[in-house]
């Protein structure tokens, strides 16, 4: 009876000190290759898997999948950070019952990303108000979501950076460097006329990703009067053909959402 317990208690130490060493070398094995994740979920998955008779394989996918999850939830955080959106807003917070011209099913096509891993452009043309902006932005996170690194400002902002480089002698290290993002969306063409040289710095840009990378561009005038915006019809046709030869150009209508939200307060007092 003696030797018995004396077996049984070795026999636990000696599984005890193995588990001990299993956890301290995983914990090396995690950091050195920058795993947070499996070194936070593996020795609780592990219990899963004798639980419920996981295979090798189960548990390996199931620590895998943990950790590609994490990484990639991180991952979609830092470039929606990076992106500068003026806020976060997504395409499913858009009410498309108020923009009927907008077909839902390229919207979910574009919603994949995949214009972006071509090079393609998106261009949003419309009146002000009916949600252009929200539409870019909504775009932007789906892209960022899928991997793609996104840069958004203003057509007025983009000028005054590309005119800073040049100013510097740096514009075609800056360029380089706006080539980096797979995506830049380019919001509100048209509402600030350019002078003839800011017309051609934007030329550069757009010629810069020219089947290189995406440019989306939001613009509440049609393409017949951007030569108005740029000062040169030239210029204008020049941009516009790169812009539109490999692009999904999407010409909006429909009541401005800020008159919709009055005429929706007015009807409301009247009510009451």
């Amino acid at each position: 009876m003696t030797t018995t317990t004396k077996t049984t208690t070795t026999k636990t130490t000696t599984t005890t000190a193995t588990s001990t060493g299993l956890g301290s070398k995983l914990a090396y094995l995690t950091r050195a290759l920058k795993t947070p994740t499996i070194a936070r979920v593996w020795e609780d998955l592990a219990a899963q898997a004798r639980d419920r008779n996981w295979s090798h394989e189960e548990y390996l996918t199931a620590v895998l999948e943990r950790q590609v999850a994490d990484r990639e939830s991180a991952g979609t955080v830092m470039r929606i950070r990076t992106a500068h959106f003026p806020q976060v807003k997504t395409l499913e917070e858009f009410n498309l019952d108020h923009l009927p011209s907008l077909r839902s099913d390229l919207l979910a096509h574009l919603a994949t990303g995949t214009f972006v891993a071509k090079a393609e452009n998106v261009i949003l043309l419309g009146p002000p108000g009916i949600g252009k902006t929200h539409l870019a932005i909504g775009l932007g996170v789906k892209a960022t979501q899928a991997g793609y690194s996104v840069l958004f400002d203003t057509a007025s902002n983009w000028i005054t950076r590309l005119a800073t480089a040049h100013q510097s002698g740096q514009l075609e290290a800056e360029l380089k460097k706006i080539r980096r993002y797979k995506l830049i969306i380019v919001d509100e063409v048209g509402y600030i006329p350019f002078d003839h040289d800011a017309a051609n710095l934007f030329f550069q840009l757009v010629a810069s990703r020219y089947e290189q990378g995406s440019v989306m561009v939001t613009s509440n005038l049609p393409f017949g009067r951007w030569g108005e915006v740029f000062g040169d019809e030239i210029v204008a046709a020049a941009m516009i053909d790169r812009l539109v030869h490999h692009a999904e150009v999407l010409t909006l209508s429909g009541d401005s959402y800020r008159t919709r939200a009055r005429r929706e307060l007015l009807a409301k007092d009247r009510d009451n």
